[in-house]
């Protein structure tokens, strides 16, 4: 985010209620980067990428991540590419389930800018190009007529970090 008025950290979960964040994004499209530099120490983070490669039902854990915090009354992040509504819909079940909010943080494709991204990233952190691109064929706009609370849709700011807004209801 940048450091002007119209810009600010994005807003806590309103009434200290808690919030399920879900990350929407082609991989290597800053959404790591934007957890630990506006959610981390206020989300607990949530992601198939932080889970052991060999773990089996990766969702299945992931959903009881989500649940334990949020009957906790923790927020929590959800940090995966988070393509469609299908990976959207038991996300926004379970926040309205525990009377959490849930905010979609859009970060609107850039294949090229994550193609490059992710070409400096070391090990086993790098996607296969294939993975980016079969991401992108699935990948749509979340709105708040899918159920969210509340859609941000963040950006690059091209200083390090990252503008954020809420779009028009049309746009």
């Amino acid at each position: 985010m940048t450091s002007g008025p119209a810009d600010r950290r994005p807003a806590a979960p309103a009434d200290d209620a808690p919030d399920v964040a879900v990350l929407v994004g082609l991989q290597a499209s800053g959404k790591s980067t934007f957890y630990a530099q506006f959610l981390s120490g206020r989300y607990e983070p949530v992601g198939k990428d932080l889970m052991p490669r060999s773990a089996r039902r990766k969702q299945e854990r992931q959903m009881r991540l989500v649940d334990e915090a949020l009957r906790s009354g923790r927020s929590v992040a959800v940090d995966n590419t988070n393509p469609s509504p299908e990976e959207w819909r038991p996300l926004i079940a379970a926040g309205h389930a525990h009377g959490a909010t849930v905010t979609a943080y859009w970060f609107p494709p850039d294949l090229p800018g994550s193609l490059a991204r992710n070409a400096l990233r070391p090990g086993r952190h790098r996607v296969p190009d294939v993975g980016i691109h079969a991401t992108v064929k699935r990948l749509r706009r979340p709105t708040r007529a899918d159920g969210f609370d509340a859609v941000r849709e963040v950006r690059f700011d091209g200083r390090g970090g990252f503008r954020v807004r809420s779009p028009a209801p049309d746009d």
